[in-house]
């Protein structure tokens, strides 16, 4: 393959033009529906494998994916000058964030992990400010602040006064996912998005192969309708499809608007939980979740 020395697509179609604002924002919104499938998907892949042996074997999958797709378009090797970004996101989005959210789900509802997961449009927004120098306005950071506030709440409340293990692991979780976020979102301004995370998990698969032989061999393994199901859609849908479309969405409305999207993220996982998982939730899950929707709008239309 020969290396990628500029943001022209393989087609010859250049892909520094962004697409509409309202397109944009839909491929972020449909990125959001996406990922909010996948602590409950996680949540029954569970049932089959071990945390580590999940973890590597969707790895693996979305690798082989991504890497068919790249392979099959002819696409060249991005510039040497983006390897360092995407070992970024391959390290934030494709090994930290699943790992470190596989690990909480052994002890905490789905529900729960969604809600402390709301603090990631926050987290994305402060690491956009430091790498890529976003300056949004003070009513955004307002609203964004009062999500958070209200998320923080609930986890104190949830926890009993005290953090959990899996909080620690959630909270982790969204520190790598969201510096994974940001890098991709940059890069998905120079080249397309979806090569942004192919790249990223073909980077990983020479680390995946052996640690899913490994951890297969480590972990028991028993093979049922949900574990599979939930296995082929973190790996598919949620770690290469939804990728694709949440950063195509970033590249075009910018990262700190696409970011606060996700506060939508818990309330659909409620709704999952209790429809896929049968999960009884607290009033205080969908009262929080609904509050920081109300920042949506919010920061929306707070100008940046």
């Amino acid at each position: 393959m020969r290396t990628q020395s500029s943001a022209i697509a393989p087609t010859g179609i250049a892909v520094s033009g962004r697409p509409g604002t309202s397109f944009g924002m839909l491929q972020a919104a449909l990125g959001v529906a996406a990922f909010s499938l996948t602590f409950p998907a996680t949540a029954w892949g569970l049932e089959s494998f071990g945390p580590w042996s999940l973890v590597a074997v969707r790895s693996v999958l979305a690798a082989l994916i991504a890497g068919g797709c790249l392979l099959a378009l002819r696409v060249p090797l991005p510039a040497r000058r983006h390897w360092a970004g995407l070992a970024v996101v391959a390290a934030g989005v494709v090994l930290g964030f699943p790992l470190l959210t596989t690990l909480a789900l052994r002890t905490s509802t789905t529900a729960h992990a969604a809600v402390v997961v709301g603090l990631l449009p926050l987290t994305t927004a402060l690491f956009s400010a430091l790498r890529v120098g976003t300056r949004p306005s003070r009513t955004f950071w307002i609203a964004a602040l009062v999500g958070a506030a209200a998320v923080a709440a609930f986890t104190v409340q949830q926890s009993g006064g005290a953090l959990t293990t899996a909080d620690l692991y959630l909270f982790a979780a969204l520190l790598v996912c969201a510096a994974g976020y940001t890098e991709g979102g940059r890069l998905a301004r120079v080249m397309p998005g979806w090569q942004v995370i192919g790249w990223a998990l073909v980077l990983c698969l020479p680390l995946g192969v052996p640690a899913a032989a490994v951890a297969l061999s480590y972990e028991p393994v028993q093979l049922t309708w949900h574990g599979v199901t939930g296995l082929l859609w973190v790996a598919a849908g949620s770690q290469f499809l939804g990728l694709v479309v949440w950063y195509r969405g970033m590249a075009a409305i910018g990262i700190p608007k696409a970011s606060q999207l996700q506060l939508a993220q818990p309330l659909l996982t409620l709704v999952w939980s209790v429809l896929l998982l049968g999960e009884h939730l607290t009033v205080a899950a969908p009262l929080t979740a609904a509050a920081v929707l109300v920042c949506i709008a919010v920061t929306q239309r707070a100008r940046g």
